[in-house]
């Protein structure tokens, strides 16, 4: 029997259908609620056992930062630490704080201009599910629509997973590179550009996706990369280590632009069901002025090919080769596993996205180049010195 989107879908199920929103109690039009600086809101909170089958939000503040400092949560099973945790923004795929569409099966952002906030991923609990929203802003969010659909069951069966996000953030560094003779450590050395390759048999400074404790399938991430430097930021290999494996574990990848089922150094924009890209910054694919200098929003769900684990998964990405890069990342994690989970590390305070390199930024390189070059007047003269 087939097993795709749509191969339930004449199923009669013994269930009855329910939803939580911010409609105006009084019958009004004031459909929204409002959460002060600092405050932590109820938005649902269900009892027994259900399905989350769909999530709507919208919202408004005079917050510039906002889909970075307003935290969702949500617990499963009376479970006192969150299974998810994220900054509402990335966990819907908007990175950086940024308002922009995006198309995805089980995530959406959608118009206007990116301000619709969809969720499909199926969310089962068997004993309560309770919804927060923290804003963690100075300033008031004004407005906050939203609707939290499921379906309320008898029971549900023991071979269903809850479903987990984790949002992680890091400003990496270049780890044990050298410039070819041996010295000068720390060197960002892409493409070989300073000397040789190193090899990288570890995944010990590897950008982490999720670490997990538990039985259960990753299904996918959204990873969002500020990069400083116009060259490729994606020599980086996935890895993924199923049960305490050693290096390379069941699952090693090839590349950053192939794990996301991309090729060669993509720039443009790409939005399957399943990947693709949603954010870039759309200079022309391998356009050699620019690079990929900027921002650019990846995303990858296996919806058809779940990474599965009995006991434990370490899932994480090599930012550029052997870890050369400095690179300002950003990604939510999902997945589904047996409870109890672990607690989640501390979601890091300063959320601010970094500014990206400017016109202005990239004619100071060139005035630091001259300056060590006593003067040469191009920027790419004598690069064998």
């Amino acid at each position: 029997m087939s097993q795709g989107p749509l191969s339930n879908l004449a199923r009669i199920v013994d269930a009855t259908s329910h939803r939580i929103s911010s409609f105006d109690r009084a019958g009004g039009n004031q459909d929204c609620i409002s959460v002060e600086p600092g405050a932590t809101q109820t938005i649902a909170e269900i009892e027994g056992a259900g399905i989350v089958k769909h999530i709507w939000i919208t919202m408004s503040s005079g917050d510039p930062d906002l889909r970075r400092n307003l935290v969702l949560r949500a617990y499963w099973d009376g479970q006192e630490h969150p299974s998810i945790e994220s900054p509402i923004g990335d966990f819907f795929g908007q990175g950086w704080g940024k308002k922009y569409n995006f198309i995805s099966l089980p995530l959406a952002a959608a118009p206007a201009g990116g301000n619709a906030l969809v969720c499909y991923f199926p969310m089962p609990f068997g004993n309560g599910a309770r919804f927060t929203i923290e804003n963690q802003s100075e300033f008031r969010l004004d407005s906050f629509y939203y609707y939290i659909d499921y379906e309320a069951h008898a029971s549900i069966p023991d071979d269903m997973g809850r479903f987990h996000a984790w949002y992680h953030q890091e400003l990496t560094q270049p780890e044990g590179q050298t410039d070819g003779d041996g010295v000068g450590g720390d060197i960002e050395n892409e493409w070989s550009v300073f000397g040789k390759f190193p090899n990288n048999p570890t995944d010990a400074n590897n950008y982490l996706f999720c670490e997990i404790e538990g039985q259960g399938h990753f299904v996918g991430v959204n990873y969002y990369v500020n990069s400083p430097s116009p060259i490729w930021y994606g020599e980086g290999d996935d890895m993924f280590l199923v049960d305490g494996q050693a290096w390379p574990g069941s699952a090693h990848g090839t590349g950053t632009e192939d794990y996301f089922n991309q090729s060669w150094c993509p720039d443009d924009h790409y939005c399957h069901p399943y990947f693709g890209t949603a954010y870039a910054p759309g200079r022309g694919n391998n356009d050699p002025r620019f690079g990929w200098l900027g921002q650019t929003h990846c995303y990858r769900f296996h919806l058809e090919d779940p990474i599965r684990f009995k006991k434990s998964l370490r899932a994480s990405i090599e930012h550029g080769h052997a870890n050369c890069l400095t690179l300002d990342l950003a990604s939510v994690a999902y997945w589904y596993q047996t409870m109890p989970s672990k607690p989640f590390p501390a979601l890091p305070a300063n959320r601010k996205p970094r500014p990206t390199i400017g016109v202005v930024d990239v004619h100071r390189w060139r005035r630091a180049w001259r300056d060590s070059r006593d003067g040469e007047r191009f920027g790419n003269e004598n690069l064998s010195q």
